[in-house]
């Protein structure tokens, strides 16, 4: 009992210990079977792209056409192909009429010419018609010498044909045979052609379907080797690109070049040892250690109460330096927001002693400027016929004080406390006012708003100061967004939509940025500079607009403008307004 319990303890990082190796060292093999995947297609690709373009180049040659149009001479074909075929390197270069008969090659004078021989059934002379282009493996027929086979269509007038190369690709077997490099090429089919294995050359990957092996054999691919007979290399398909065997496995990658694939193959024997060590390894330091944590184990008790100690009290320090923290924290805020309301309230007081200044001013200076202008429609009722200079000048006067009494006027009103109390009124009227109050501002700005109303009345239940209050407050905005703006304008516009009065103020002004235009109707925010204004006009508009049943929209681009869109429910008809 007394070894039982750190040997099952060894146990567990052992088991993990193998798995982990055995994963590592089979991640690390298959990395390498990449590797050598990568390189033997690049190495099968470049023998076959080599060549590829050939068929193609050399059936431009006037000789091959002539000699497929039967009007060359066989002799000069045959020449000129073995001629080509030494050349570049080609086993075979032949050239094929359209019902199949080689009728020239460059093994014309040599035994086992393909010359009269009939390669219709091959797929590379049937694609070839077809695609004008064709590829294949398979074991000559003629001569028993397998090849990778590369054509293309010719064609002279009415007249096709097939030029086709084949290529040797055993020199690459050899090459791996050499290295001892365990790897394969498979077709299209999954049967292996080329192997550094002997024992799997001519073998499927798989069971072949019967379809599948029946167009094998009569393309006659793999003629005289059994290949229905051979039983395949592997047990299950491939998961991806991963295949297994009895003590090995192999990668699969395809073969552009070809449309096959190629297979690299590594034995597992050296993996499983290696994790069989790591393994052993594991389970000595585990029990290494399970002796090392028992005789530390009571060391650690000990310092464990004295940590626990110092943990607790460490603990309490941080939670009531964190209470402390926040309750500075809410103190600050307090004061900043004790101090913004402050300097608001401070404001607000003082435009309110504006506002009863103006009110006063605009007291005093009413009646001197009505007796001014009774003086002067007395002065034109008793002035000479004929003086028209004078009677000009007199009439400028009156219109010019005429314009004064109705400013004092709209300040008056707008000066005088308005009762939340609904009544019938004309919407155009209080729109009107409104902008005759900021006509001096937008002077002095150099943009005069304009205005579009219908001609009909706009019955709304709402009052008129606040009205104009709401609509003054909006054009001073407008006024304010395209100063020192280039070509800026202002435009107001009343109308009726579905039983709804819209007033809608629109400026080509810097716009409102978009983080800012949530918040623009909340109080006291502004985007003036400081001191400029209090962030109140929009709210207070929304306060007016809430009582009237109405709504204000804010809609802005940058750089562009902003529209601001005021909507009230119209009155019931029926209603006259005032």
């Amino acid at each position: 009992m007394t070894f039982a319990r750190p040997i099952a303890l060894a146990l567990l990082p052992a088991l993990l210990a193998w798995f982990v190796a055995q994963s590592i060292g089979l991640g690390s093999a298959r990395q390498g079977l990449d590797q050598t995947l990568l390189l033997t297609t690049r190495a099968v690709e470049a023998e076959v792209e080599r060549l590829r373009a050939l068929p193609a180049v050399a059936a431009e040659d006037a000789r091959i056409r002539a000699a497929l149009a039967g009007t060359g001479s066989l002799r000069d074909a045959n020449n000129y192909l073995e001629h080509i075929a030494a050349h570049a390197g080609a086993d075979e270069l032949f050239l094929i009429d359209g019902e199949g008969l080689t009728i020239a090659a460059s093994n014309w004078n040599r035994p086992g010419s393909f010359v009269g021989e009939n390669y219709a059934f091959r797929p590379y002379f049937q694609d070839a018609l077809s695609a004008g282009r064709g590829q294949f493996y398979a074991i000559g027929v003629t001569t028993g010498v397998p090849g990778y086979f590369l054509s293309a269509r010719v064609e002279v007038g009415q007249t096709l044909g097939v030029l086709v190369v084949k290529l040797d690709l055993r020199p690459l077997q050899d090459t791996w045979r050499a290295a001892d490099a365990d790897v394969a090429l498979a077709d299209e089919h999954g049967v292996v052609f080329l192997s550094a294995r002997p024992d799997w050359q001519y073998r499927p990957l798989l069971d072949l379907a019967p379809e599948t092996l029946e167009h094998l054999v009569a393309s006659r691919a793999y003629e005289g080797v059994g290949l229905g007979q051979t039983a395949p290399l592997l047990t299950e398909p491939p998961r991806g690109a991963d295949a297994a065997g009895a003590g090995w496995i192999a990668r699969l990658g395809p073969v552009p070049a070809t449309g096959g694939q190629v297979i690299a193959v590594r034995p597992t024997r050296g993996v499983y040892l290696m994790a069989l060590g790591w393994a052993v390894l594991a389970a000595l330091a585990t029990l290494a250690t399970a002796a090392a944590v028992k005789a530390l184990d009571q060391r650690r008790q000990i310092v464990a109460l004295r940590l626990s100690q110092s943990e607790k009290l460490e603990a309490m320090v941080i939670a009531r330096t964190a209470d402390l923290a926040r309750e500075i924290e809410a103190r600050t805020q307090a004061e900043g927001d004790l101090r913004a309301t402050q300097e608001a309230l401070i404001h607000t007081e003082k435009m309110a002693a504006m506002g009863r200044m103006s009110a006063a001013i605009v007291h005093e200076i009413s009646q001197p400027l009505s007796a001014m202008e009774a003086t002067l429609a007395a002065a034109e009722l008793g002035m000479q016929p004929g003086d028209s200079g004078t009677a000009g000048r007199i009439a400028k006067a009156r219109d010019m004080i005429r314009r004064m009494q109705r400013t004092t006027k709209h300040l008056k009103s707008f000066a005088r406390k308005d009762a939340v109390e609904l009544t019938l009124i004309d919407l155009r009227a209080p729109v009107s006012s409104a902008l005759d109050l900021v006509l001096p501002r937008a002077k002095a700005v150099g943009v005069i708003p304009g205005l579009t109303m219908p001609e009909d009345p706009v019955p709304v239940m709402a009052g008129v100061v606040r009205i104009e209050q709401v609509v003054a407050n909006l054009l001073l905005n407008a006024l304010d967004a395209v100063e020192k703006v280039p070509g800026a304008r202002i435009g107001v516009t009343l109308t009726v939509v579905d039983q709804e009065a819209r007033i809608m103020v629109r400026d080509t002004g810097a716009g409102i940025a978009e983080s800012d235009l949530p918040r623009v109707t909340e109080p006291f925010f502004s985007t003036k500079l400081t001191g400029e204004g209090l962030g109140l006009g929009l709210a207070i508009c929304m306060a007016i607009l809430a009582d009237f049943h109405g709504m204000l929209d804010i809609s802005s681009e940058p750089g562009q403008g902003t529209v601001v869109t005021v909507t009230l429910p119209l009155a019931p008809t029926g209603k006259g307004a005032r």
